[in-house]
């Protein structure tokens, strides 16, 4: 048979189906035949279907398989699995996984992965487990995960990569292009070099595209970069974002309290704080537990939401007390129960616009001090405007639903006066939780609400009471 030739009774290998359907979803099909695979234990055949997959797509895939089918499809591809993909799954997911996983195992997969993402790998194992994973791997790997998950959970310790170009300031251009070409233990990518003294001291920064374009002689300490900017390892991961954020930066190398250079934090791992801060701020609002997943059980989930639900049912409660004052005015006038809900429902809605906009710009740090009265005033302001637009509104409304004037002219107050207070709520109230000391996203949420249902009842009612004297 020639060279190339397939004979028409050469059995041919099944067609990869594709990864993703029209949605953008892994495809329910490739899904079906991954799972069928991993049932036939045919590892080969596992390996051409999944074995090449970016380490996003293939987080992508685990979530999307049965829990037991899972860790059979890290053990099926072995040496073809990039531990990497478990950075890329459900803190739930990533624990059940590794808990089927032996040990040897998983020490073999995170010696092939950077260091920050083996630290994010193993930081929730129990910490037997921890040891004797650690325990498995070279003395100089152990040592360096071992300093980094010392550091506390979210600090730029924890996110770090050991992995970084070091050179002494007396070597010329033509040393460091040298030592990049032949040294194979270096990171796979990088962005700069960092020069560092005898001790360890890191004393500037050399680019590599200032590197390329000095002449080989060219002594390191003659073209390094002095003014650059420096995270310590104890820093609080958000904090680091920030400066990324702010020097537009790639790369910043992260020391210790002398100033001894530690490790690196790249741009990538910056993209997964600012994705996880701002996870937390928008689960806070919503009274919902930091570390909920979506992948976790009903019992976890609704175990974490009960304390948040208690806490609003006993504002819930503040309000409907309120309303209870009113008893008799509410039995003389049904109307009073019809509308008492808009002026309350509006308000809420005012704040909660006004509130996160105060807790997105503290957690940012666009509001503070120096711009705290001038945003009050703005706010209040707005409060102002709109409570006169929707007083307006409503009054019209209220005439031509109940025929009666002064009703309009009652709910046309009470709103206005309910949307100031939301105004006011919704940006004193994180202020002061931030002086307290206490997340303005977790702790805002019910107190704002309280504050324009209470305000909201009490002065339609109020003024209906008084007006029509009904008490």
């Amino acid at each position: 048979m020639s060279e190339g030739i397939v004979h028409p009774d050469t059995p041919k290998a099944a067609p990869r189906p594709r990864f993703r359907n029209a949605q953008g979803a892994v495809a329910p099909r490739f899904i079906a035949v991954v799972s069928a695979v991993i049932v036939e234990n045919d590892a080969e055949r596992l390996r051409a279907l999944a074995g090449k997959l970016h380490e996003s797509d293939m987080g992508e895939l685990i979530t999307a398989l049965e829990p037991d089918e899972r860790p059979r499809l890290v053990d099926l591809l072995g040496k073809d699995f990039d531990f990497t993909a478990l950075t890329e799954v459900d803190d739930a997911v990533r624990e059940e996984i590794l808990a089927d996983l032996p040990a040897p195992t998983v020490a073999e997969g995170v010696r092939e992965i950077d260091s920050d993402d083996a630290v994010y790998i193993l930081k929730d194992l129990p910490e037997a487990k921890q040891v004797e994973i650690l325990g498995r791997l070279p003395v100089p790997a152990r040592a360096a995960l071992e300093r980094s998950l010392r550091y506390p959970e979210e600090s730029a310790g924890r996110r770090m990569q050991v992995e970084y170009v070091a050179v002494p300031p007396d070597w010329t251009v033509g040393n460091a292009i040298d030592h990049l070409r032949k040294n194979s233990d270096l990171p796979d990518s990088f962005y700069e070099l960092f020069v560092v003294d005898a001790a360890y001291l890191l004393t500037g920064t050399v680019g590599l595209d200032r590197l390329l374009r000095s002449q080989r002689p060219v002594k390191i300490a003659e073209i390094l970069k002095e003014d650059f900017h420096v995270i310590r390892a104890t820093d609080d991961q958000e904090e680091a974002a920030r400066l990324f954020e702010r020097y537009n930066l790639v790369s910043a190398p992260v020391v210790d309290a002398a100033g001894h250079l530690l490790g690196v934090l790249t741009a990538d791992d910056v993209i997964d704080v600012i994705e996880e801060e701002a996870t937390e701020d928008i689960k806070a609002l919503g009274g919902v537990a930091s570390d909920e997943q979506i992948s976790d059980s009903v019992w976890s989930i609704a175990r974490g939401r009960f304390s948040w639900l208690a806490v609003n049912l006993v504002t819930a409660i503040l309000a409907s007390a309120v309303i209870g004052l009113f008893e008799g005015p509410l039995q003389k006038m049904v109307a009073l129960a019809v509308l008492m809900p808009v002026v309350a429902s509006q308000g809420g809605n005012a704040t909660t616009q006004t509130m996160t906009v105060a807790v997105r710009a503290l957690a940012t740090r666009e509001l503070g001090p120096n711009n705290a009265w001038r945003v009050i005033g703005r706010e209040l302001m707005v409060g102002l405007l709109n409570g006169l637009a929707f007083a307006v509104i409503m009054g019209v409304v209220a005439v031509a639903w109940f025929r009666v004037p002064d009703l309009g002219i009652v709910i046309g107050l009470a709103m206005l006066i309910n949307l100031i207070a939301a105004a006011l709520g919704g940006i004193l109230i994180p202020l002061t939780m931030r002086r307290l000391r206490v997340d303005p996203a977790v702790a805002s949420s019910p107190f704002v609400t309280t504050v324009t249902d209470v305000v909201g009842f009490f002065a339609f009612l109020g003024l209906a009471s008084w007006w029509f004297g009904l008490n």
